[in-house]
């Protein structure tokens, strides 16, 4: 107990001096959770759209397999990225493995099946009167999608805001394509698992509270977003 609380101390204090190592790794995990989220939204909300309001043969298979794919472990994510962006891989030639694009493109095959079968959900729960009233008003397709997506907005931020969640906070897609490397690809969780296999109780848990004050404030978030819809 006693290496615990006195990591904890070690760990406000190098919160409060601005220790490089924890600062950057929080940025790098900030920014590339943040490209990858922003890519999947492009994707997965007009795919769980469509999905929610297109009738075409094998709808409900497709659906099952975006529901499956939330649960599929990053390892293997990570596992197949690598087997991607090896030098004997289709993407080789683009020298991606062990930068940070490299856990950027896993992550967003992380986040869009969890965008795209939140956003399903809240749009299949909608309101019918909301597609017959647009479609009586003559919007397009587009139009029409857009106005679903606002109509269900506490559902698509609560699915972002969930893809994020879980992108900061994954390891090993970050540790298989990352690679763990100072000052280019190492983040939060990496960092936190390296400090803490070498002894560096304290860095480690200043990285952990780091971890914990974003899932944090993805709560109030998520919370003020639901007292505004109510």
């Amino acid at each position: 107990m006693e290496l615990i609380l006195n990591g904890i101390a070690d760990a406000f204090t190098l919160l409060r001096q601005g220790d490089p190592l924890v600062l950057w790794a929080a940025w790098r995990s900030l920014w590339i959770s943040t490209c990858a989220v922003g890519l999947a939204a492009l994707l997965g909300l007009p795919f769980g759209t469509a999905l929610a309001r297109i009738d075409f043969p094998g709808r409900r298979i497709l659906v099952t397999l975006t529901r499956a794919s939330m649960a599929v472990p990053t390892v293997f994510i990570g596992l197949v990225c690598y087997a991607l962006f090896s030098r004997r891989g289709p993407l080789g030639p683009l020298d991606l493995l062990y930068t940070p694009w490299a856990i950027v493109a896993g992550e967003l095959l992380l986040a869009v099946p969890i965008v795209a079968a939140i956003t399903h959900g809240a749009v299949r729960s909608m309101d019918s009167r909301v597609a017959d009233s647009a479609f009586t008003l003559g919007a397009g397709a587009i139009r029409r999608g857009c106005t679903y997506l606002s109509e269900v907005r506490v559902g698509v931020t609560v699915a972002i805001l969930t893809a994020f969640s879980r992108c900061v906070t994954e390891l090993g897609i970050a540790m298989m394509v990352g690679g763990n490397i100072k000052g280019r690809t190492r983040t939060l969780s990496t960092a936190t698992a390296l400090e803490a296999s070498r002894g560096e109780f304290e860095r480690g848990i200043a990285m952990g509270l780091l971890l914990l004050l974003i899932s944090m404030i993805m709560v109030v978030v998520l919370s003020a977003a639901n007292r505004e819809e109510r």
